[in-house]
């Protein structure tokens, strides 16, 4: 999904802000860049200051417009410095992040970034669905553009790490024919050792299995109970 989500420089003026992006890009999973208009192509300061994301800044697309560059986009979010009169949905960093990445899958999104003086104009930023502002010290807000896209370029990251956790985290559950398989097993067991007596077995098992439906084991540590019962089972053979 992260190779959907594309950040757009618009009219930039100095190619070192074009190298440093790319390596703020890359640090945070991101690869596809597009420059609208700029004022010099990439060069080797820009290459120079790409430190190792060079890849990035060659791969990088130019287009004359932004309405070319966001033109096969289903979400655009234009990044604004100070507050407009333009009455716009806006997002937060964090918001930013988790609507960029829940939209990825399903088609390309781009993160519009304006000049290092001025920003983008209110006609850029009606091209855009949301805009976004970075909430940074009122007394002194002078991020410059790498900065800006690195902050947001991380909160993607963020979500896209939270997510990846979130569907590793959820573990493996056995079967229903699984768990009675084991409680027979547990059963048989239970009685060939003497503790669960035959003519009297009480509510044992169900005592135990409600024991277990609160545990609810996963598949792996209900195999390692599978594999105890075995060894009780081999040891009473052998006695």
């Amino acid at each position: 999904m992260l190779e959907n989500i594309r950040i757009v420089l618009v009219n930039t003026s100095h190619t070192g802000n074009i190298g440093s992006v790319a390596r703020a890009m890359k640090t945070m999973g991101l690869s596809q860049l597009t420059l609208v208009d700029p004022v010099q192509q990439p060069d080797s300061h820009a290459s120079a200051l790409a430190a190792g994301a060079t890849d990035v800044l060659h791969h990088a697309k130019i287009v004359p417009t932004l309405a070319e560059a966001v033109a096969d986009c289903g979400l655009v979010v234009g990044t604004s410095a100070r507050n407009r009169t333009l009455d716009w949905p806006l997002l937060n960093p964090r918001e930013c992040g988790a609507k960029v990445l829940d939209e990825s899958p399903k088609y390309p999104v781009a993160m519009v970034f304006g000049r290092e003086a001025s920003g983008l104009t209110n006609e850029e930023l009606q091209q855009c669905h949301f805009h976004v502002h970075i909430p940074a010290n009122p007394d002194y807000s002078s991020l410059n553009l790498a900065m800006a896209v690195q902050t947001l370029c991380y909160e993607v990251r963020m979500q896209f790490l939270e997510q990846n956790q979130h569907s590793d985290d959820v573990p493996e559950y056995p079967r229903s024919e699984d768990l009675e398989r084991f409680y027979q097993h547990l059963e048989q067991t239970l009685k060939d050792t003497g503790f669960i007596i035959r003519q009297h077995p009480g509510q044992v098992m169900n005592k135990l299995r409600r024991l277990f439906t609160r545990a609810r084991p996963e598949e792996n540590e209900l195999n390692i109970l599978r594999g105890i019962l075995a060894s009780v089972d081999k040891s009473i053979e052998r006695s």
